[in-house]
Parts: C-alpha cells; structure tokens; sequence
C-alpha cells in the first residue's frame, strides 16, 4: 500500500497550516486516496518523521512525500534528504520517494494568469 505526505513548511501563523491541511484533505478526497497525511519542516505538527511513522501504522509500505514548496531551496536540498535518509533508516520495509517541488509544473502560469486577470477586472 502507498501513502502520500502532503509536506510543507509550517507557519507560527496556525490559519496557513490549517490550510495546508485543506488541501491535503480535498487531495485525499478528490483523487480516493486514503493513506493520505500533512506534515511540516518546522513550527507545525505533525513532522515528516510523524507523518511516515502513522502510515507505515496503516500498512503503508512505500511511502511518496510531495513537497508543497514552489522552488527547491534550501530545505529541500539539504533538510529533507537528511530527513528521508534517517527514517529509511528507521523504517527499512518502507520505500520512500520525493516528488519535485511545484516549480516548474505549467499549472502554476495559468494560476498566476488567473490571479492577474481577476485583479486586473477588479
């Protein structure tokens, strides 16, 4: 069984996280998904470590983290690696893969056309 980690950055702003868990949520729901968990880097729960450890819980035994960054900066160069390393150490039955960021994928253009023609209307 596969489960899926919606995983972002975490907020001290309790609304943005809630919100990640929104999408997270619809994800689940729109593509039937039922291994389906949010995880933070930092400032929010549960952690990536969390996330996997519930899954792996439900039988999951690959798991796919989906950054949910716009680029590949920093923290997923150098904080998820180290991160995904150290549980594929801990959970060695469980394959783990990352997804690329967001960057990059054409979804985003049309987002910020959409974005710009609804102010420019306004």
């Amino acid at each position: 069984m596969t489960g899926l980690v919606i995983f972002a950055h975490g907020s001290s702003v309790a609304a943005a996280n809630e919100a990640v868990a929104r999408v997270t949520e619809r994800m689940a729901v729109e593509g039937g998904y039922s291994l389906v968990e949010t995880a933070f880097l930092e400032m929010a729960e549960p952690d990536l470590r969390e996330a996997v450890a519930r899954l792996a819980a439900r039988g999951a035994d690959r798991i796919v983290v989906i950054p949910y960054f716009l680029t590949l900066g920093i923290h997923l160069r150098r904080d998820l690696p180290r991160i995904v390393e150290e549980l594929a150490g801990v959970y060695q039955g469980v394959r783990i893969d990352v997804t690329e960021p967001l960057d990059g994928h054409p979804s985003l253009v049309g987002i910020l056309l959409e974005r710009a023609q609804a102010a420019l209307r306004a």
